[in-house]
């Protein structure tokens, strides 16, 4: 099933022009297929707008899905997500959800950003006539002198983590996964391609039904 997942993925990420990418995940060995009945989506970030977006695509398209999904907004405050809790305190906000029928909590957040460099695809382009050693060292000297020779970006990490509410354990983690979000330009399109990836993972994990 790896090797299938890998193959889909990699003719999404084409389709995706790599603005996703997944770099690592991990699934609970004792729950070889998941069926939540009702799940709690949390976009964990102080962006309020980030927050919504994210929490309302990812809630549309698992509904899709015949799920039962709610948002974190419409379901906890945004100071309590802003504010630091004790192990107590977050226990008694999972007896709530309990209480309230949740099965499932789906927790995404940013785990941290990095600064990248690459070779300018434009500088490259106008200087491809360039062939033997002379002009290839002096094109390539440019690294130092010229400040188009390189183009800065960012890769975001996000983690994403499911969680089961069993009643008879503590909150068990079920999936968690790693996913670079790539220079990103505009905020609806990176989450867009974040749920669609994260979605097609779950699907062949079997923590979600796939499309009849």
């Amino acid at each position: 099933m790896r090797l299938l997942l890998l193959n889909i993925i990699l003719i999404l990420l084409l389709s995706c022009e790599n603005t996703t990418q997944l770099k690592d995940y991990w699934k609970n060995p004792d729950f070889e297929t998941y069926n939540p009945k009702k799940i709690l989506v949390i976009g964990m970030t102080k962006d309020d707008e980030a927050r919504h977006l994210f929490e309302s695509h990812f809630q549309t398209q698992l509904q899709l899905k015949d799920l039962k999904v709610d948002k974190s907004q419409n379901i906890l405050t945004t100071d309590y997500l802003n504010k630091k809790h004790t192990e107590t305190e977050i226990n008694k906000i999972e007896d709530s959800l309990i209480k309230l029928n949740y099965d499932t909590v789906i927790f995404s957040r940013i785990v941290g950003v990095k600064n990248k460099i690459k070779y300018s695809e434009e500088y490259y382009k106008t200087h491809t006539y360039k062939h033997n050693f002379k002009d290839d060292f002096l094109k390539y000297q440019d690294q130092f002198y010229n400040p188009s020779y390189y183009e800065n970006y960012n890769v975001y990490n996000a983690e994403t983590s499911i969680y089961c509410l069993c009643p008879s354990k503590e909150r068990t983690l079920i999936w968690k996964g790693y996913i670079d979000i790539v220079d990103p330009k505009n905020i609806n399109d990176s989450i867009e391609d974040y749920i669609k990836l994260l979605i097609l993972v779950l699907e062949e994990e079997a923590i979600i039904p796939t499309p009849k």
